[in-house]
């Protein structure tokens, strides 16, 4: 009996156990279930049929031949033998297009060649040299990349550009993914893809790319698309004229679909054109149902589950092609407010000179030179504003400064790719003291100023200071108490033109002649 006890409370248990075995098999197969189905892309967005590649190709290059604009670069490009020369004319040019027009860039590139036709030249010059004659361009940490560039080259790359892809990449401060592709088969023929934001706009339409365009599964995809097109005998020349493409006809509004040389490969207008014709078949068989409208199908993205390339809001009919790309809301602009003080004092022959400072090594307009400033506090009374900006001039000189010769002069607006800048402007006569000597600080001529190497939010300071002078020159207006709200003509001062003519010069030349007696 025993036994068959000990045999029956054995069996009892050795169920529990399977049943316990049962029971956690159940909800790991449940938890299989709850996980989310892992997002997939489909050979839709990509181009598969060599014939295709090849006519994509072909039609994109022969348009290129016939309509390309002439730019400097482009003839460096062709016309250059010497490979260091050519590969150093491009990267040149790559760097100054990064967030630029090529209009703009034109006259600054032409400039910058002749004065260093080559790497060692750059190498040679300071960096205030080339800050000056960057002046204007904006986004000026890709001159100092450049500068730091040809010096790294002169002194551990023997003099050599890097001759692949993977070494600009590797070697050359400030030289991506893409800029490394455009240098390496622009100027070295090497058949490497180049995704800029043209291409991006061209491959999202020509291929139904509608998710976020900036996340790492569009971005993979697009390279893989532009590695696989790009054509081995003229790589160069396609890059050059898929950017081109961007540019000029798919362009981001108003886009020419009609003039597009791919326009037969591009699924964004192939879905346009059917849901027109959709539309027009549906309006005739109301106006005349005895007509029998057929309908052609829109081919598609299809898979098993969600498309990580496929449009995740739905079709706009009145956007069109312009469905394509969708790009994520832009980040708010940091908004700054920073007092600024235009400090004055006379010189021989009555010429005024201004003070100005040198902004870090590092960070926004590293090393560049400005009117001292500080970033003004979260609701300051005017009062305390006054007292901070005498204290940071009073600092940079030496000496004690009385907030009561500080007068205000107006707001100027200056934006950046990131911050929203108001510059709230004061001046003041400077007062005698003995002068302290320091590298951070000039005092320089309104003459010289105009022509030196300083950011435009300067000029435009500069520019208020003056047009709220007297006429004669010496003072500023009566009206120059701070309201609680700037004028109308102080929120949104009128843009000036700056003077192009001039060939801007380094602030070293000026300040020799700007030392005290």
């Amino acid at each position: 009996m025993s036994k068959l006890r000990s045999a029956v409370h054995k069996g009892k248990k050795v169920a529990v156990e399977n049943t316990g075995t049962v029971k956690r098999n159940k909800r790991q197969v449940a938890a299989v279930k709850e996980e989310p189905i892992e997002a997939k892309s489909s050979s839709y967005h990509y181009f598969q049929n060599p014939e295709d590649i090849g006519s994509f190709r072909s039609n994109l290059l022969s348009w290129y031949d016939q309509t390309k604009r002439e730019l400097p670069w482009r003839t460096v490009a062709m016309t250059e033998k010497d490979i260091n020369v050519r590969t150093y004319a491009v990267w040149v040019s790559e760097i100054m297009l990064q967030q630029t027009q090529v209009a703009t860039v034109i006259d600054y590139y032409n400039k910058w060649m002749k004065k260093w036709p080559t790497v060692e030249k750059l190498a040679e010059a300071t960096l205030e040299e080339v800050n000056q004659m960057w002046a204007g361009l904006g986004y000026y940490s890709r001159g100092r990349r450049l500068h730091e560039g040809s010096q790294k080259v002169v002194s551990e790359l023997g003099g050599e550009m890097p001759r692949t892809t993977e070494q600009l990449l590797k070697q050359l401060p400030g030289v991506g993914r893409y800029t490394a592709g455009a240098i390496s088969s622009i100027a070295l023929g090497q058949v490497a893809g180049a995704v800029d934001g043209n291409v991006i706009r061209v491959l999202c339409r020509a291929r139904a790319i509608g998710a976020d365009s900036t996340s790492p599964a569009v971005t993979e995809a697009l390279w893989k698309i532009a590695d696989t097109l790009v054509d081995p005998q003229r790589p160069g020349d396609f890059n050059q004229a898929m950017m081109e493409l961007g540019a000029r006809v798919c362009t981001p509004k108003n886009p020419l679909c009609n003039q597009c040389p791919i326009k037969t490969h591009c699924h964004a207008f192939k879905k346009v054109s059917v849901k027109q014709e959709k539309e027009c078949n549906t309006l005739n068989c109301k106006l005349n149902p005895a007509v029998n409208g057929s309908i052609p199908d829109i081919e598609s993205c299809v898979t098993t589950g969600p498309c990580q390339l496929c449009l995740s809001e739905s079709w706009d009919s009145q956007l069109g092609v312009q469905n394509y790309p969708r790009k994520p809301s832009k980040k708010a602009a940091r908004v700054e407010r920073t007092l600024v003080c235009v400090l004055e004092r006379e010189k021989v022959g009555d010429e005024r000179e201004y003070l100005l400072t040198q902004r870090p090594s590092k960070g926004l307009l590293a090393g560049m030179w400005e009117l001292p400033g500080v970033l003004e506090e979260e609701g300051s009374s005017e009062m305390k504003c006054k007292k901070s900006l005498c204290a940071e001039v009073g600092k940079l000189l030496g000496v004690l400064l009385d907030r009561e010769p500080l007068e205000f002069v107006g707001e100027v607006v200056h934006i950046f790719s990131h911050i929203h800048q108001t510059y709230v402007v004061y001046s003041m006569v400077c007062p005698a003291h003995k002068n302290e000597e320091k590298p951070t600080i000039r005092w320089i001529t309104r003459s010289a100023l105009q022509e030196a190497a300083v950011s435009t939010g300067v000029k435009k300071i500069m520019k208020l200071f003056e047009s709220k002078k007297s006429p004669k020159g010496d003072s500023t207006t009566k009206d120059n108490k701070r309201k609680g709200s700037a004028s109308k003509d102080e929120k949104k001062p009128k843009k000036v033109k700056e003077s192009g003519g001039g060939k801007q010069l380094s602030l070293t030349k000026f300040f020799t002649l700007s030392k005290t007696n």
